[in-house]
């Protein structure tokens, strides 16, 4: 794993600099993450958020997740690539969408996540454990 990428949109008027390995790779299958990523699961990189250091304009949307907290998803304006997400749960980890990383190729994803709001025609990976809501 990594201890230091980089990644942005699109476009390239996003950049980000992560200075620390992730916290946590995984697949998150909630509702919300589907309506984000256009697909059954989003593909998640937490990293924590004093490491990570962003140049470019987000915009963002908030909504209300089923944990009961807030989640904003922030997206470049211009192309509308999806970066990442804020949680009103815990302000130290910041998520990035992983297709966002210039190189996203060693990324090994060790968790599903909300998988009782999965898609029944989403494939999930092999051995991977898979959790109905956040681990414990």
């Amino acid at each position: 794993m990594a201890d230091q990428f980089s990644g942005g949109c699109r476009c390239g008027k996003v950049r980000y600099d992560c200075l620390a390995a992730p916290m946590f790779v995984g697949h998150c299958h909630c509702r919300d993450c589907q309506y984000a990523s256009g697909g059954a699961y989003s593909t998640i990189v937490g990293v924590p958020t004093d490491a990570l250091s962003l140049s470019g304009e987000l915009n963002g949307f908030t909504v209300d997740t089923d944990s009961g907290n807030q989640v904003t998803r922030k997206f470049c304006p211009t192309c509308g690539s999806p970066i990442l997400s804020e949680l009103s749960a815990n302000a130290a980890m910041t998520v990035l969408k992983a297709a966002t990383l210039d190189d996203p190729g060693w990324l090994k994803p060790a968790v599903h996540i909300w998988t009782a709001s999965g898609q029944p025609w989403a494939e999930t990976s092999a051995g991977v454990p898979k959790f109905d809501r956040n681990p414990g």
